[in-house]
């Protein structure tokens, strides 16, 4: 039981959307249905209903684990409905979460209100994390979607489209840089994402990134694989480019690749977060190639 006063904590699904919805709205968040629909349909969504008699139909909370394979996930949309603050739901609902997700490392991207109620659950502090945001200004040369040639006896990189067949090649280089799975979220950016890319080479895809539309008035770059920054940058040029409206992106500011040049392309500061893991961090991956999230609500 989430507590005596609350109906016991279930399983959400795609039929919950509304609600899920409804809850983001009440705690004055955006109603990001888009990434709510993806989180219900790949991610395991927990939620506990308002009390009897409220008469809203409304969630009282919600939080969702996505697992990274089998011994890494990830927690995020840990919400609680205004009215039910301070009534020791939001512990419940983490307990049951984290209790879910058994032996795995889980990860998260905690605000300065959450953060004393992770720590308290076991999670430590191993990152930071400023989400920009505003109309990117492309520099002096426009933005980066033409061939470069690469250093010295490496082929010329070009940006482009991804297509339908790019899939497994995606996925090869999400691993390699994220060391572990994340093929149960990525294999859904072909029709979640507004805009999917590559970064090609003679000798294949190196990179990727997805723009995605947050708000009907911005989009969340995200994520960004690439082998450098210098690539980095050229996929986020060019998909900022191909949306309309604001952008953001959700940036490492102690990596000193990105922050500095997405505050010259017009992009302010916006939100802090620090990035907490509960468990045993292992190195994995090549964590220099990861220069942005798919979401915050997947750390």
């Amino acid at each position: 039981m989430a507590s005596d006063s609350f109906p016991p904590i279930r399983r959400l699904g795609p039929d919950d959307l509304r609600r899920c919805v409804a809850l983001s709205v009440d705690r004055g968040w955006s109603p990001e249905r888009s990434k709510w629909s993806l989180l219900l349909e790949c991610a395991e969504a927990f939620g506990v209903e308002a009390p009897d008699g409220d008469g809203s139909g409304r969630l009282a909370g919600a939080v969702v684990l996505t697992r990274w394979g089998p011994d890494l996930a990830s927690v995020g949309m840990m919400l609680v409905a205004t009215r039910y603050a301070r009534r020791g739901l939001g512990r419940a609902l983490m307990e049951r979460v984290l209790a879910e997700a058994g032996d795995a490392t889980v990860t998260l991207f905690a605000t300065d209100m959450g953060r004393p109620l992770y720590e308290q659950l076991g999670f430590q502090p191993v990152g930071r994390s400023v989400s920009f945001v505003g109309t990117f200004r492309p520099g002096r040369a426009g933005p980066a979607a033409r061939p470069s040639q690469g250093g010295p006896g490496l082929p010329a990189a070009c940006i482009r489209p991804a297509a339908e067949a790019d899939l497994p090649a995606i996925l090869a280089a999400d691993g390699a840089a994220f060391g572990a799975d994340r093929s149960r979220v990525l294999t859904r950016l072909p029709g979640f994402a507004e805009h999917l890319a590559v970064l090609e080479t003679e000798s294949g895809i190196s990179g990727y990134a997805a723009a995605w539309r947050n708000l009907p008035s911005s989009a969340i770059i995200g994520p960004v694989v690439a082998p450098d920054a210098e690539a980095a940058r050229r996929l986020i040029a060019d998909l900022a480019a191909a949306v309309s409206g604001a952008i953001r992106l959700d940036l490492d500011p102690d990596r000193p690749e990105l922050p500095a040049w997405a505050h010259a392309r017009g992009l302010e500061p916006a939100s802090r977060t620090t990035v907490m893991a509960r468990g045993e961090l292992a190195d994995r991956g090549a964590p220099d190639r990861l220069f942005t999230p798919i979401s915050v609500a997947l750390a």
